[in-house]
């Protein structure tokens, strides 16, 4: 039922733009708008061409609210695929909501957040993997998130799991066929066929799991954390990085007490999400002593550990500490402060910590800026190495789609154990299906009504 109703929202953010869109979407639309627009030629917009745009005033009670241009698009060339208008005003928040409310008292209820996406997904103008996308083009916070978010917009993953299903399915469907009429229908040879096809499915499949973890960089930043003892320089290093003073520096050891969060671009399009934590070392301080637990567990949630090393003291107990803690991630040390001790010799550095002697090591100065433009560029080539472009490659950014494919490959691994355990072709079919759903739930085919909402709550009113 609440699909039928036309539903209204404000499509730009309120108060912040010269111009604002009211979007009405449903059989409704149009008739809403023509009992509330007087069109300077009188037209009715019912009988005016889709994809239309008419000059004119909101209208109510024989008054004038605004005056407006009016898009009119007609069912199902649209976004949701039903009579969609969009209502283009100025962009004051007081007029605004008076025309949303004209449209509201005028047979539109008010669209829930992500509805109009949502229509365009149960209408089959999107699938669910698509319409994420739209979410993730709206909070794109750098050009990689942006194209890959656009790659998938445009169909790519989907076709994939299309394709994908369509192996299962041709397999699947066989099998059924050939245990509903074992007479005229032969399984000779099939299960080795069958083991074929799935070592084929499965690599790609992994291939695509591979992706998972670059998916979420695109989509969501490097998680960052900095890294060292009390005073060597880590907050310097999140203000040189932040290009402002974001966290406080003094020559007292111990400000930071907290882990201070700070999302940046880098120049060549990838974010950090930096996050600067307290200096690790043995402290007897309550809430110190909290803080240093809350830098330890962000090494844990990192991708890239940036250790900042103090050359100018020497080595202590807390950098071989820290040193410890870090040495399966993957980590950048900063040699920090060699504007203060310049003739520092790196083989002693190795000496003492072996176990990082194959990490990546750059002279560097907080201070002074010394080693930023290597820093960056080593970032870049840690995490994408040339990799990334804006062409035709797939990267799963969503953590349900890496829990689809894992499913999917499980699946179709029980099958592979079946077939070598010689068990009855009927067993296949089981975990075939289960292999088949699971790709489904990718694109929206067989997925429960609580995950489809959850999913689209992401999403601002209007969208």
């Amino acid at each position: 039922m609440k699909q039928k109703e036309t539903i209204a929202a404000i499509a730009t953010a309120m108060g912040t733009a010269g111009i604002s869109i009211i979007r009405i979407s449903g059989k409704d639309a149009i008739s809403i708008t023509d009992r509330i627009f007087k069109a300077k030629n009188q037209k009715c917009l019912a009988f005016s061409k889709s994809h239309t745009i008419h000059y004119g005033y909101i209208m109510e009670e024989g008054y004038k609210i605004d005056e407006v241009l009016v898009l009119i698009m007609k069912a199902p060339n649209t976004y949701t695929k039903e009579n969609i208008v969009e209502i283009d005003c100025h962009g004051g928040a007081m007029v605004t909501n008076r025309i949303l409310q004209v449209v509201i008292r005028n047979g539109a209820r008010l669209a829930e957040p992500g509805e109009f996406t949502k229509r365009a997904f149960l209408n089959g103008r999107l699938d669910l993997s698509q319409a994420e996308a739209v979410i993730d083009i709206i909070h794109a916070e750098n050009e990689y998130a942006l194209q890959s978010s656009m790659q998938q917009l445009s169909g790519n993953l989907r076709r994939k799991i299309e394709e994908l299903r369509k192996q299962i399915l041709l397999e699947l469907s066989f099998l059924e066929a050939a245990l509903d009429d074992p007479e005229h229908i032969c399984l000779d040879g099939f299960s080795e066929k069958l083991s074929e096809n799935i070592e084929k499915w499965s690599i790609e499949l992994k291939k695509l799991l591979s992706t998972a973890d670059t998916g979420r960089i695109l989509r969501e930043g490097v998680k960052t954390a900095i890294i060292g003892k009390p005073n060597a320089g880590k907050s310097s290093l999140l203000n040189l990085l932040a290009g402002q003073e974001r966290a406080i520096v003094t020559e007292i050891a111990g400000t930071t007490r907290d882990v201070l969060e700070e999302q940046i671009l880098l120049q060549g399009g990838l974010s950090l999400i930096l996050m600067d934590t307290a200096g690790i070392h043995n402290s007897s301080d309550q809430v110190e002593k909290i803080g240093i637990e809350k830098a330890k567990a962000s090494l844990y949630q990192a991708d890239l550990i940036l250790f900042v090393f103090d050359v100018s003291k020497g080595f202590s107990e807390e950098d071989k500490q820290i040193a410890e803690l870090i040495e399966q991630k993957p980590v950048i040390i900063l040699l920090n402060k060699i504007d203060l001790k310049e003739e520092w010799n790196l083989e002693d550095f190795e000496i003492k910590f072996p176990n990082l002697k194959d990490a990546v090591k750059i002279p560097f100065s907080a201070k002074k800026g010394i080693g930023l433009e290597q820093l960056q560029q080593r970032i870049l080539s840690m995490f994408y190495q040339g990799a990334v472009s804006y062409n035709n490659e797939i990267f799963l950014t969503r953590a349900r789609h890496k829990e689809s494919i894992e499913n999917a490959i499980n699946s179709l691994f029980a099958v592979k154990e079946s077939i070598a355990c010689h068990m009855p072709e009927d067993f296949f079919s089981i975990d075939l299906m289960d292999a088949y759903e699971a790709l489904g739930k990718i694109i929206g085919e067989a997925v429960e009504d609580d995950l489809v909402n959850t999913i689209f709550k992401e999403f601002c009113m209007g969208k």
